[in-house]
């Protein structure tokens, strides 16, 4: 498995980063591979731009039936997302969320294309 890791800065958790290299025994890649991957780590905070741009080329990368797992500060830090603005983005982008979970100051959503199906 390879997961391109893109907006990586000094607030992230490198502990999931560390965590997920890992579990896939495998560095991650970083953004300026042209390398096909099954994930995109997207870390991504309020103040980053528009969301629907961000979910959009973080599709180029993937290969079929891959996945974004996009993280954005968690409810009252700085830089949060709201939860109906992730939605929202993802379906302009042509995706769904399948998993919302805490990963310590950080919210996780997994997002996939519509019609995903899983092999």
């Amino acid at each position: 498995m390879t997961v391109l890791e893109v907006g990586w800065d000094d607030d992230c958790d490198s502990s999931i980063s560390e965590s997920i290299e890992a579990a896939i025994g495998e560095e991650l890649l970083d953004e300026e591979t042209d390398d096909l991957c099954d994930v995109v780590l997207l870390w991504w905070r309020e103040d980053d731009g528009d969301l629907v741009d961000g979910l959009v080329d973080s599709l180029r990368p993937l290969a079929d039936n891959g996945r974004i797992w996009l993280l954005s500060p968690g409810a009252g830090q700085d830089g949060t997302i709201a939860p109906g603005e992730i939605s929202e983005s993802a379906q302009t982008a042509g995706l769904v969320q399948t998993t919302a979970t805490r990963l310590g100051q950080w919210q996780g959503s997994c997002l996939v294309a519509r019609g995903y199906t899983k092999k």
